[in-house]
């Protein structure tokens, strides 16, 4: 058995269990006040909302989030190229609704994985978190995609913790909330993804301390 293949039955066979154990203990939830998602703010520091997009029927019937942006932010001398942020907010965990990986949907989307690796992000105001860091290729350009799962103020990278905590949470708080936060951008020929990496952090340190009015703590 290959390495991505048992990767594959490990996410599948603990994601099962945690869905048993959820609905086992499926007493009503907790489910704190929170702003909706397309409020969140157009100006971030330097950086201008330039667009939304909608999630076509598929896509969502596939996600099934309770909320979700999609937005394209410019930074205001418009020399870099445009970085796309996604957040998909579920509410409750407990009936199948979860985050959905990048690397299992980008693919079926026409994108080839070029580079996949794991970063910690260092932000003002958090204390350090992990990431995937993941380059992605299609009709010979590339892009770099940095995504995160993000709970109660905690963003980690692997599924398997994001998995963990969804059942401690749902112990100690009576909540299964969660979210999927993702930064999309095209690099330029020849850029690596440390570099373009340096682009997107810009961005993620204004968005970071925003999250818990719209990802409840």
């Amino acid at each position: 058995m290959t390495h991505s293949t048992l990767r594959f039955v490990l996410v599948a066979v603990l994601i099962g269990a945690a869905a048993v154990f959820l609905q086992a203990h499926s007493r009503g939830e907790v489910f704190p006040p929170r702003l909706a998602l397309q409020t969140f703010p157009q100006q971030l520091g330097d950086w201008q909302g330039v667009g939304d997009r909608e999630l076509d029927p598929d896509e969502l019937a596939v996600l099934r989030p309770t909320d979700y942006l999609e937005r394209f932010y410019q930074d205001e001398k418009g020399s870099e190229p445009a970085v796309a942020l996604f957040i998909a907010y579920f509410a409750s965990q407990r009936t199948g609704q979860t985050a959905h990986s990048p690397q299992n949907c980008l693919p079926g989307a026409g994108f080839s994985p070029v580079e996949n690796s794991r970063v910690t992000l260092t932000l003002p105001g958090h204390s350090p978190f992990p990431a995937n860091r993941y380059v992605v290729t299609k009709a010979g350009a590339n892009s770099i995609v940095l995504y995160w799962y993000w709970a109660h103020d905690r963003g980690v990278a692997s599924e398997y913790w994001a998995k963990y905590y969804l059942v401690s949470d749902s112990l100690r708080m009576n909540r299964s909330d969660g979210s999927l936060v993702r930064l999309w951008s095209q690099m330029y020929p020849g850029e690596t993804a440390a570099a373009a990496e340096q682009r997107l952090l810009p961005l993620a340190a204004r968005i970071i301390p925003l999250l818990d009015d719209y990802i409840p703590r």
